[in-house]
């Protein structure tokens, strides 16, 4: 069992309200959501080279959600890749920040899920407090190492409305996936992400918890040569 001193180092709790992560919040007069039929793909493009931080949300009318997030630089490259699973959208919605380097970039949301399952999705640049989120959370929480091929744990405080994620390298490619697990291996939403620069890629992502029991699980995907490090933000 990890000792609490440990858990304390990777995850910080906090009484503020709950940040802007909300597919409306990113669009509040709807013009940037797109319907995604199953197997089909939307995309979004960001020209603006002064901001790094595209805000990205994918809900449903409580249907599964499976959906791949891709950022393209440029015409064949593709520097961060993002799997997501949900099995409620309109209860556990897809929410991410995706770092564009500050360059010209498109990002694509992809459903790839069957015809019966739309979602609707939405992006735009991060703005105000949510731009700093992917740096904020690592500033206020040491983090912990988690080396290639490591499982790390950590059940949620019962009275947690959200669970704000950051994982993230020395500038190292990031391989890992993130759970949230409700009851015994029984995960409710899912990421996987792969970059080449953890560094400038962080995987920010935020859980909305609105059952009681939920533990996160994240496994290092990578070689031992490419360590992460995890960082924890409980909003209750």
């Amino acid at each position: 069992m990890r000792p609490t001193s440990a858990v304390n180092l990777v995850r910080m709790q906090s009484s503020m309200s709950a940040r802007a992560w909300d597919i409306n919040e990113i669009t509040p007069d709807g013009s940037l959501v797109q319907r995604v039929e199953g197997l089909t793909r939307k995309t979004w493009k960001f020209n603006d080279l002064s901001k790094d931080r595209v805000q990205v949300a994918v809900t449903s009318e409580g249907r599964p959600v499976h959906a791949d997030v891709q950022l393209w630089l440029g015409p064949d490259w593709t520097p961060f890749t993002l799997k997501a699973y949900s099995e409620d959208g309109k209860l556990r919605p897809i929410q991410t920040l995706v770092g564009t380097r500050n360059k010209a970039a498109m990002i694509e949301v992809r459903n790839v899920g069957e015809y019966e399952f739309p979602f609707k999705a939405a992006s735009n640049y991060a703005k105000g407090a949510m731009a700093k989120v992917h740096s904020e959370i690592p500033a206020t929480t040491s983090g912990e190492r988690c080396d290639g091929g490591a499982l790390r744990s950590y059940p949620l405080s019962a009275s947690a409305k959200q669970l704000e994620v950051v994982l993230n390298t020395d500038g190292k490619q990031l391989n890992a996936r993130i759970e949230l697990l409700n009851a015994p291996n029984n995960p409710k939403q899912t990421f996987e992400v792969f970059t080449n620069n953890g560094e400038l890629n962080s995987l920010c992502v935020c859980f909305e918890t609105p059952d009681a029991g939920n533990t996160v699980r994240i496994r290092n995907l990578a070689p031992v040569e490419f360590p992460c490090y995890i960082h924890l933000n409980e909003i209750m």
